[in-house]
């Protein structure tokens, strides 16, 4: 439990995020993609950045490993510390929404119930989960961090899809299938779903 001060006041901004979208020239939100270690999450995200700063689009990564570097440096991967990884990446992300950028959060995030505190957090008008779906033979396969050799040793516990569950969204705003899906024809169908969703408008590169 998080312990809170009591002698703490908010302070509203003079700006709100419908000022800051319309500077923008477009609206904010979470993307949040989840799904198993190798399924394509953070190559997916840094792609759709890239097409996005083309378009002239305010955004940014959120990366599971990028964020234990500083910010979650302190915890581990115990249950109750993935919780805690989870829920300071929301709370950065409503923040982040707030300024009127979209936030592309990419974080394996396996159980269900932390998933929808997420969406609470950030507020389910601004939240978007997309699965990036991959099988797990798919996955082993490519292995990019060699870590699923190590959870198969057992020198990694609690390893998601090995030694422990990871719960498919049931009803996703997205699903992306990077197995049998084109990094460019993954990014456009997002583009697309940003366009649609008043997110990401034409007023820039059409």
């Amino acid at each position: 439990m998080i312990q809170r001060e009591r002698n703490l006041t908010w302070h509203a901004s003079k700006v709100d995020r419908k000022e800051r979208e319309e500077r923008n020239g477009h609206g904010s939100c979470v993307i949040w993609f989840t799904g198993l270690s190798g399924s394509g999450k953070s190559t997916l995200a840094f792609a759709l950045e890239r097409e996005l700063f083309d378009r002239g689009i305010f955004s940014y990564v959120l990366d599971g490993d990028n964020v234990r570097h500083g910010l979650n440096g302190d915890l581990g991967f115990s249950e109750a510390d993935r919780k805690e990884n989870l829920r300071r990446i929301a709370e950065m992300s409503r923040l982040f929404t707030d300024a009127g950028m979209i936030v592309l959060s990419a974080f394996i995030s396996p159980h269900a119930q932390d998933r929808e505190m997420v969406r609470n957090i950030v507020g389910p008008e601004q939240f978007a989960e997309v699965y990036v779906k991959c099988s797990l033979e798919e996955c082993e396969k490519r292995d990019p961090k060699g870590l699923y050799v190590k959870a198969r040793k057992g020198e990694i516990p609690e390893f998601t899809g090995i030694s422990a569950p990871y719960d498919i969204p049931v009803e996703p705003e997205m699903v992306i299938d990077t197995e049998h899906t084109s990094l460019q024809e993954s990014v456009d169908q997002l583009i697309q779903f940003l366009i649609q969703k008043g997110f990401a408008g034409r007023t820039y590169k059409d």
